[in-house]
């Protein structure tokens, strides 16, 4: 059984924690409370770091089928160990089991941070792993740099699925070592999850993929309820709404990391999608999307088709005083504009202002749940909103403001 680690945005580890209960891959006794204004979550029991759990291949696959949230699954490359000394650390590495997910000659990528340690010089630490993996694989790999965006190397040019028929792809292995231990990890997801490969088209300022599913989480909002989103962009909250909705896996159509180790097992990892594929919802809420800027509409409608839920989102090219509810009450999850970049030097305090008489006049009972860099112009809306995540969105410090519009 092996240990492994969900990599997150800071700030929504308690939606991530909240997903990996939700899959069986964490004890019930972490499961976060659902609250209509967010999750709080609650005091785990259990003795695992904060998002690690345990498993085997099969919760790895399904961990990164499943999880809308993380950026990376890692897996632990035995247990953590003691080193003093660039010998001491050579010859315990060499003792590690990088057979199980490396091949002779493999290329690798090496991520290494140190602190407060004798050995303090991270690429002196990353060179001497390279000297101990390819002792114990018995040929030298060659070793390329990880790129400044978080994803393992790859030739100029190449996207999502370029790993396919790569028969020696990076495999991207991180070590971090704090007061003399060692944690060596491998990368098991590749691309980084928020990589769907539906958002080929974007418009100003988007939203990653898995910070979208964290405000759809953080809100509340049940899957049954309709929801609208008017301010959508590229659409990609609505779009990862009707995947929730639909229980349409986020990492269906993309390849991993794990595919390409000796010890993938095709045959289970079938046996995960079909194990999905038998949990399909086939009731859809209304989810509404729209964007005054039609540019944007049309990005988002060429997004949700690549993901294949275009048939289950309403889109309109409107203004946000054209919103026209269904009867039901549901939510409103929108990232509007802050006033940074998109609008530089533009006032929105009028555009918060009438956001807000709108969902007054036109959506009373409703739950709303609104992203914004700017406290001050979230309480523009009039409503009453509460904090209930805060993270970075772009390099800007964002918080999603939660509440309820008021009843007539």
């Amino acid at each position: 059984m092996d240990i492994y680690f969900a990599v997150t945005p800071p700030g929504i580890e308690s939606i991530t924690t909240l997903e990996l209960a939700r899959l069986g891959l964490l004890p019930a006794e972490a499961l976060p409370a659902v609250k209509p204004a967010g999750i709080l979550p609650a005091t785990p029991s259990f003795t695992l770091p904060p998002l690690s759990f345990q498993g085997g291949l099969q919760a790895l696959y399904r961990a990164n089928l499943h999880l809308r949230t993380a950026s990376r699954i890692l897996v632990r490359l035995g247990m953590p160990f003691m080193a003093r000394t660039f010998p001491e650390l050579v010859e315990k590495a060499s003792r590690l089991p990088w057979e199980r997910f490396l091949a002779p000659g493999q290329p690798v990528a090496l991520r290494v941070t140190c602190h407060k340690s004798k050995l303090y010089h991270s690429e002196a630490v990353a060179e001497r792993l390279l000297t101990a993996l390819e002792a114990r694989l018995g040929k030298p790999s060659p070793r390329l740099k990880p790129s400044d965006d978080d994803d393992p190397p790859r030739p100029a040019g190449e996207g999502l699925g370029a790993r396919v028929g790569k028969e020696n792809p990076p495999q991207l292995i991180l070590a971090r070592i704090v007061e003399d231990k060692c944690t060596v990890s491998v990368d098991s997801s590749g691309e980084l999850l928020h990589r769907r490969g539906y958002r080929l088209a974007t418009a100003k300022a988007p939203l990653r993929e898995n910070l979208a599913a964290a405000l759809l989480f953080a809100s509340g909002w049940d899957a049954q309820s309709p929801l609208i989103d008017p301010f959508c962009g590229s659409g990609t909250i609505p779009i990862e709404a009707a995947l929730i909705a639909r229980n349409l896996p986020p990492g269906q159509n993309r390849r991993f990391a794990f595919m390409d180790w000796p010890n993938f097992d095709e045959s289970l990892w079938k046996a995960v999608l079909t194990g999905a594929a038998e949990h399909l919802s086939a009731e859809i809420p209304p989810i509404l999307a729209s964007d005054r800027d039609a540019g944007a509409v049309r990005m988002a409608q060429e997004n949700a088709r690549r993901a294949g839920v275009h048939h289950l989102i309403q889109f309109d090219t409107q203004a946000v005083s054209a919103l026209h509810p269904p009867a039901r009450a549901g939510w409103v999850v929108t990232n509007p504009p802050y006033g940074v970049r998109v609008s530089e030097g533009k006032d929105l305090r009028n555009l918060y202002a009438q956001f807000g008489n709108v969902l007054r006049s036109k959506c009373p009972g409703w739950r709303v749940a609104i992203l914004s860099s700017d406290e001050f112009l979230l309480g523009h809306t009039g409503l009453k909103l509460s904090t209930v995540l805060t993270f970075n969105n772009g390099g800007l410090r964002v918080r999603l403001g939660c509440g309820q519009v008021p009843a007539l």
